[in-house]
This record gives structure tokens, sequence and C-alpha cells, in this order.
């Protein structure tokens, strides 16, 4: 059918083309004598025809142009359309005013090349603005609504429900776990540029990002099709951000909601520009086992530690225990004394000696 289209075009193209070239190129061959090529449904016919005949040539590459610009267009978020075509009217608009106005000035130049410029620069500053402010206009247009009733704002969920998961938890994969409980209410935004990253570590050279970012992406599907929670793509973006953390900041501010993360940097700046935000690790650290200094535990030392004569063992946790003097018993399985518990938002550190150790002493 859009073949059936271009062909038509071009044959529309061809008359009209014919009927205002064709007499002046008769002129200048000196065949304007015949009677039949001055009629100018002779020319439109001859244009037509030798336009259709370009179309076999030309008819799939235009196909292929018209189908790779509607799939660029429909991949674009609504808003972004909406508002940068709201930005490049509101841009001609000024360009047509500025342009009647300079009418009354009667320079030839001026009001011949004046609109043309003044269109192009003032539809193209109109519609970057409209594209790059979307987000700030869409909070502008929600405040300028109305306040409704007390029912209808008690019903209206607030945006604190919105839980913004970032690259990082989403590759941890324990907030799938956390939503199963439902310790993780309201609704689950997973940011479109947050999807890009993932999708970009999963194609990496490198296996073991590679892993990671599949296992991400599979952790996602199953928070959407397999946990009874309010899954939404945001599919919105800031362009003139470069940093994806930088971007999941702005978007929590622009929402009002909660950042979910286990990355201690991003925590650290969440709370400087006052985003709330929900530390996976802290949560693994409230609800783990209180190891308290004077208590025993059975662990295996595994490797050097950074400081002199220190091992380094594990719980089953994950929880890294730093063996004082264990580094003679690396590969053996021994008794540790808790000596002090180092807790923070990076997670857990236990500083331990060996039980034989003190007991020589």
């Amino acid at each position: 059918m859009l073949k059936r289209i271009v062909q038509a075009c071009f044959l529309i193209l061809g008359g009209s083309l014919g009927i205002w070239l064709l007499p002046e190129l008769f002129t200048i061959l000196h065949v304007d004598d015949i009677q039949a090529v001055n009629n100018s449904y002779v020319a439109a016919i001859l244009g037509a025809i030798i336009f259709y005949l370009i179309t076999f040539w030309a008819v799939d590459y235009v196909f292929n142009f018209i189908k790779w610009l509607e799939d660029s267009l429909v991949k674009i978020p609504v808003t972004d359309v909406l508002f940068g075509s709201l930005g490049l009217i509101f841009g001609l608009l000024v360009a047509f005013l500025i342009g009647f106005a300079l009418n009354a000035v009667q320079v030839p130049i001026v009001n011949e090349v004046a609109p043309i410029l003044l269109t192009l620069l003032f539809g193209y500053l109109g519609y970057q603005v409209g594209f790059k402010k979307r987000d700030e206009l869409i909070g502008l247009f929600g405040k300028g609504n109305k306040k409704k009733s007390a029912e209808e704002e008690a019903e209206k969920p607030e945006n604190k429900s919105m839980k913004i998961l970032d690259t990082s938890v989403i590759i941890d994969g324990r907030v799938a776990d956390i939503c199963q409980t439902g310790f993780l209410e309201g609704t689950i935004v997973i940011p479109q540029f947050v999807l890009e990253e993932l999708q970009h570590i999963a194609d990496s050279s490198d296996v073991l990002k590679r892993n990671r970012g599949r296992r991400g992406l599979d952790i996602l599907n199953r928070i959407q099709k397999e946990l009874a929670i309010k899954v939404e793509i945001y599919e919105g973006d800031f362009e003139e951000i470069a940093e994806v953390d930088s971007k999941l900041v702005k978007l929590a501010k622009l929402t009002n909601g909660v950042l979910v993360t286990n990355d201690f940097n991003l925590n650290k700046v969440c709370e400087l520009q006052n985003v709330s935000v929900l530390n996976i690790n802290d949560l693994a650290n409230a609800v783990k086992p209180v190891v308290l200094p004077g208590e025993e535990l059975t662990v295996q030392v595994i490797k050097d530690g950074k400081e002199y004569h220190q091992g380094v063992a594990y719980l089953d946790d994950g929880t890294m225990i730093v063996v004082e003097e264990g580094r003679e018993y690396i590969g053996k399985r021994i008794e540790v004394l808790v000596t002090s518990v180092l807790q923070t938002s990076a997670g857990r550190m236990i500083f331990a000696k060996p039980k034989l150790l003190e007991k020589a002493l």
C-alpha cells in the first residue's frame, strides 16, 4: 500500500513539474512550434510518465526511508513528540510576529532573507526548549491543576509509593525477593535509560559483565511477569545529563519518588540532595543476626588480608571476617573470637582473632 502511495506522489510531482518545466525545455530545444507540446495536459502527462519510470528505480529507496522514519518516530515517547511540537509551534509563531514587524522596514534584502532565517532559528530553538524542558513543563502543568476534593485526594496514591530502581539493585537481584514478600509497596518504576544500560552490560565482551547484565534482565522479567506488583517503564530521558546516576536523582526529584539502590555512593548523593532512598544493604544489615564482640564463630580462612599476618574468611551470607594473625591458618577451618563489628551502608565487616591464640595468651 505504501509503495502505491509513493508511486502516486511521484505521478503528481511529475505532472506538476511537467507543466512548469517542460514548456521551458521545449523552448530551449526549439520545438515550441509544434502545437501539441505547448498544451499543459500534454506536458503534465509527459512529466507523469517520466517520473513513473523513475519510480521503478527510486521507489524502494523512498519506501525504506519512510519505514525507517516511521520506526524512529514510533520509538520516541509521546511526551517528547508533544512538547517538542508545542515548542516548535511557539518558535514559529514568534518568528512570524518578528518577521511581520520587520515588514514595516522597507529594506529589500531584510524583507526577503530575514523571515527565512527567523523561521529556521526560532523553530529550532522552540523545539529544543520544548523537548529538553518537557519534565519541568509536566511538573508545572501538574501544579496548575485545580485542587481535588478531600475524598479524591485521599484516594490518590502519593508519589512516595513510586520506587525507582537503579541498575545495581536490579543486577543484585534481592529486590525481587523483597517485592515478593510484600515489604516493598507501591509502583516499581524502571527508567528506559536504566534498561539501555542493562542491555549495554548484557552485550559486553567481558563474560562477567555480560552475565551480570543478563541476570539483571532476568530479574526484571521475573518482577514484571511473576510478582503481583505494578511495574511501569519511564520512557523519558534527560539528554543534557550524561551519568545514569544523575538522571536517577533528577527523576526522583521530579516525581518525588523513592530511589531503591545498593550503591553506597549513590546513597550518599541522594542524602545530600534530600532525595528519599532505600538501600538494600541497609535492609539486609537490619535483618542479619547480630554478632557481638566476644562471640565465637567457626570459619574457614581462605586468603591473605590487607595488613600483615591478617587472614580473611566469609560467613555464609557473604559477610567478610578479618582474622588477626590468621594468615598461617589459610585453607583451615578454625574457631575465632569476635573482637569488633563494623556495620555501614556499604556492608558489614567483622574483626576477629583465632581462639587458639586467645587460649595461648
